[in-house]
């Protein structure tokens, strides 16, 4: 799973939970946006004659949460079981799904999107952990933040994108990849700071280094046919 980042195709996804009905005046007047029936202060410009809003307006008036990575991005608009009304209380994350092997019900494509683009992140943060190690560079938290931050943000999307049962099983599986990883530069990191050697080889005889990678391949082979299969390499 490990190995060089590839240049991945336009990909957007835009999710827009609560119904949204605009009403809108003549232009250069000023457009109130009114959502459920209740007014907001979300700026609506009209270009030829089609009302526009901005997203992080938008989002902050529903209580949701906007995510970006490159070309994508994420509207996260949390809703109300009983009312289908916006609800700043509703988690973005799918409930723990205890799944066990095969789900016929396949990946959703949004899912499958974001998840693709996590698991690249992880390769990434790897790499970039393996190459400090194998070369003697030193470690600290700075050097690998972006790389965590990355992939912070890109498992929110994939919670968020998460709709079918095999969706949020897999979903379980790369948040336990990312904890992994996580745990395996901050040991690295911590050895550094604490002046202890670290053989450039270190990685190779590294138990949690080696179920990283038996995950990442578990992984990836579940994209590669769209279904979920814990084989229990990521466990």
């Amino acid at each position: 799973m490990m190995g060089k980042t590839s240049v991945r195709p336009l990909r957007v996804v835009l999710a827009l939970l609560a119904p949204v009905v605009t009403l809108a005046q003549s232009a250069g007047q000023k457009s109130t946006l009114i959502i459920n029936g209740q007014s907001t202060q979300v700026p609506v410009i009209q270009i030829n004659g089609h009302p526009y809003v901005g997203l992080e307006a938008l989002a902050d008036a529903v209580h949701g949460s906007l995510s970006s990575l490159g070309n994508m991005v994420a509207l996260s608009v949390p809703i109300n079981s009983a009312t289908g009304a916006p609800s700043a209380t509703t988690s973005a994350a799918p409930p723990p799904a205890s799944v066990q092997g095969t789900s016929n019900l396949g990946f959703s494509r949004e899912f499958l999107n974001a998840g693709i683009e996590q698991m690249s992140t992880l390769r990434e943060w790897h790499t970039a952990l393996a190459t400090a190690i194998q070369n003697g560079i030193p470690l600290s938290t700075g050097l690998l933040a972006p790389y965590r931050a990355q992939a912070t943000t890109n498992l929110r999307l994939a919670a968020v994108a998460a709709t079918t049962p095999s969706d949020r099983s897999a979903y379980q599986l790369l948040s336990k990849e990312f904890e992994n990883m996580a745990k395996l530069a901050d040991k690295y990191v911590n050895k550094r700071a604490n002046m202890s050697y670290i053989p450039t080889d270190a990685l190779q005889n590294d138990d949690l280094n080696s179920r990283i990678l038996a995950c990442g391949r578990s992984l990836g082979s579940m994209a590669a046919s769209g279904q979920f299969v814990d084989d229990g390499s990521c466990d």
